[in-house]
């Protein structure tokens, strides 16, 4: 360990920080500035700007297999300052930059979250590599608006961790509205119920609120449910890292393919029930691992699953070294390194082997994370009675505590000892105070 202040703590600053500003800044002004094989920004931005112009939103051919705007009316209307500008060059470059400080913002807000000091060569090399990771690069290189629902994401950890629920609902809800897939994510206030119903307001409210003003105001407002709705239900083979896209480009048999749908919902579930085990003891690392769980799950049993999504599971990585982090279990790293830094073929001509090596092996590390999470979750019930009895209590009445639980308390009671907590104040104590 070293410590703060320390030569070697200095040095490592001075070389860690102009590493990492030089990696930002070849992201941001070279590789991004000069675009990459897909442009999401464009677009987004000619939508927004039809819609600021009065044109209907919505009057693409999605017969097509071009990128189309599939935002539905709520997003467009929250997402319009983006056509502001009528420089289409520097709406880009400033939204990239956007993207680059609000990637930056989570990872820092990370740290504070897992107690972690922001004055360590940590939070540098921390930088370093997620700006060398594929979903980063790409969402960089893209110009779309992974790295602000990064932040989003984040914040509503935070912010349900800190008990600020009416906000946490209000950036949970602002997130749904632009990408759906984070609606999974209110499975969270639900567990937390009793001192977190605000968030179910905001996480719902939001979106039906923005799409109810939007459909007054945004032109065409009324074909995103008549087109694209059923556009967005097809499963498409091309582009789609999802089992359903897998499965319909390598022709996998229906039966199969429901098959295999059904045994990973079932350890994404099993996952989801067995860290609520502990919800009370670990507050952070449950928070960061059933979301991230939650969002994997979306990434693969949805009908469209992005490799860039991938950036979306960075909190996960933020609960390196802490008790019970799923880090501890070195698949979990295997299954980090085939989605963040997988690789592809496409060069050397040969079509398929790149698809499978660039799309497929992502995937992997997709199912791989489920599969860790779920039984490495699982397996704490079985080599830990304790922690099973109190799960099944928790599940049948809030107030349950263990036995065994209960007699080691008593056994300690005014014994001096010292315990490991969590940076702030725990939920599980927070919500006891309110009882």
């Amino acid at each position: 360990m070293i410590a703060p202040n320390s030569l070697q703590h200095r040095g490592l600053m001075i070389a860690l920080w102009p590493i990492a500003l030089v990696i930002i800044a070849y992201r941001v002004a070279i590789q991004a500035a000069a675009g990459g094989r897909a442009d999401d920004f464009s677009t987004v931005y000619f939508a927004i700007r039809r819609h600021l112009d009065g044109v209907n939103v919505y009057s693409e051919d999605y017969s097509t297999v071009d990128p189309h705007y599939l935002y539905n009316p709520g997003a467009t209307l929250i997402l319009s300052p983006l056509g502001w500008s009528t420089d289409w060059t520097t709406a880009r470059m400033l939204f990239i930059c956007a993207n680059a400080v609000a990637i930056i913002a989570a990872i820092v807000l990370l740290f504070r979250l897992t107690g972690r000091s922001i004055r360590t060569p940590w939070l540098p090399l921390a930088i370093s590599l997620a700006f060398c990771t594929e979903s980063v690069i790409n969402t960089l290189l893209f110009s779309n608006i992974n790295g602000l629902l990064l932040l989003a994401l984040v914040s509503f950890y935070a912010l349900t961790h800190a008990s600020k629920p009416w906000a946490a609902g209000l950036v949970l809800g602002l997130a749904i509205v632009i990408k759906p897939l984070f609606a999974p994510l209110i499975f969270i206030p639900v567990v937390l119920l009793r001192s977190h119903w605000p968030s179910l307001i905001g996480a719902v409210g939001v979106p039906v609120i923005a799409n109810i003003i939007a459909m007054r105001i945004v032109t065409g407002a009324g074909e995103y449910f008549s087109v694209v709705v059923p556009y967005l239900s097809q499963v498409r083979d091309y582009a789609n890292a999802s089992l359903r896209g897998l499965t319909l480009y390598f022709g996998v048999h229906p039966v199969v393919a429901m098959a295999l749908w059904l045994l990973l919902a079932a350890f994404v579930g099993a996952g989801l029930i067995a860290l609520f085990a502990i919800r009370s003891s670990n507050q952070v690392v449950w928070l960061l691992t059933t979301g991230s769980l939650l969002l994997v799950g979306v990434f693969v049993l949805s009908s469209l699953g992005q490799m860039y999504y991938s950036i979306l599971l960075l909190p996960l990585v933020a609960t390196a070294g802490m008790h019970r982090s799923m880090l501890h279990n070195p698949l979990t790293i295997l299954a980090m390194f085939l989605f963040y830094f997988h690789f592809r073929t496409d060069d050397l001509g040969v079509s398929l082997w790149g698809y499978l090596l660039g799309t497929t092996i992502g995937y992997a590390g997709w199912v791989l994370l489920i599969v860790v999470i779920a039984t490495t979750a699982v397996s704490w019930l079985f080599w830990e009675p304790d922690r099973a009895a109190a799960l099944a209590g928790r599940l049948g009445d809030p107030t349950f505590v263990p036995a065994a639980h209960s007699a080691r308390a008593s056994s300690h009671a005014g014994a001096p000892h010292r315990t490991h907590t969590q940076p702030g104040p725990s939920i599980a104590h927070r919500e006891e105070q309110t009882q």
